[in-house]
């Protein structure tokens, strides 16, 4: 491979690495799976891959969503073909960054994968009055995150091929739009999950807005996880002499141990009167809190 090739690869290679954790993750995923599919086609192995569409696709019947769960979520990670993948995560990478940077990984992936389970289940509540086929694609969940974009960067110039730049909010306005006069023609496209999706990336993005920090959530759950966890055995302790009269406190342990008795406070509040019930000043505190663990 030549000086050219060399620098391609590596600059490609660095600027998925720049990417924000969550998105390079399901870009990742969603590049392996479709790599895999591929190459069962490719070596006769069709057979297969219809069996794992089969197995992991969205089935828009009840029986079988309450007792395969997992298509709910596996459904996003299989895609129909090239154009269908690549449209799904350029989307996904345009608009996915910005918001992953701005709410953070845990609130991304919160807004992507209930997006994605919203969107299903809408097909699900909406499937006597349409075709039940097998469902693929992560197109529900990025049109959850398309939503998110739009209405944490409504005007961002939006840039596509031949017209001239687009504010997100009406590009956002005008694909639910086409979606919606469509939905009913027999084009072999998801549509009712599209704008499930979107519903989902409204309702999602709503909340959090409103003082429903998803980020905070898990960090509480790791926490009372954490609490009910047994105590780690004890560290051996030294067999050097030590001057009995002498005890060394840290900075670091004194903050530490406040740290963790306002925490404890403010968790024993929230078990009483629910997070709504924390003052402005709290939630700051358990924010940064959550931050240091």
């Amino acid at each position: 491979m030549n000086a050219y090739g060399d620098s391609f690869w590596m600059s490609l290679k660095f600027g998925f690495l720049a990417l924000p954790k969550g998105l390079r993750t399901i870009l990742a995923i969603n590049i392996a799976v479709f790599l895999v599919q591929s190459i069962l086609i490719l070596f006769g192995g069709q057979s297969i891959a219809v069996f794992f569409i089969n197995v992991f696709g969205f089935y828009p019947e009840w029986s079988t969503s309450i007792l395969q769960p997992w298509r709910l979520v596996t459904y996003m990670f299989f895609h129909a073909g090239v154009l269908h993948l690549v449209f799904n995560m350029l989307w996904l990478w345009w608009m996915g960054r910005p918001v992953e940077m701005q709410l953070g990984t845990r609130n991304f992936l919160v807004i992507y994968f209930g997006s994605g389970i919203g969107g299903a289940l809408v097909n699900l509540l909406f499937s006597p009055l349409f075709a039940a086929n097998i469902t693929i694609g992560a197109s529900g969940a990025v049109f959850g995150m398309m939503i998110a974009f739009a209405m944490l960067f409504p005007r961002a110039p939006i840039m596509l091929l031949f017209l001239p730049p687009i504010e997100s909010r009406f590009l956002v306005a005008g694909l639910i739009a086409i979606d919606l006069l469509l939905i009913s023609s027999a084009d072999n496209v998801a549509r009712i999950v599209h704008l499930g999706g979107a519903l989902c990336g409204y309702i999602i993005l709503k909340l959090y807005q409103r003082g429903y920090n998803y980020d905070l959530w898990f960090e509480l759950l790791k926490q009372r996880f954490k609490a009910k966890s047994p105590p780690k055995a004890k560290a051996k302790k030294s067999t050097r002499p030590q001057n009995q009269n002498m005890k060394l406190v840290t900075d670091a342990e004194i903050v530490e141990e406040y740290d963790q008795d306002e925490l404890d406070r403010i968790l024993d509040k929230i078990s009483k009167s629910g997070y709504e019930g924390l003052t402005a000043e709290e939630k700051r505190i358990l924010f940064e809190l959550s931050k240091k663990k």
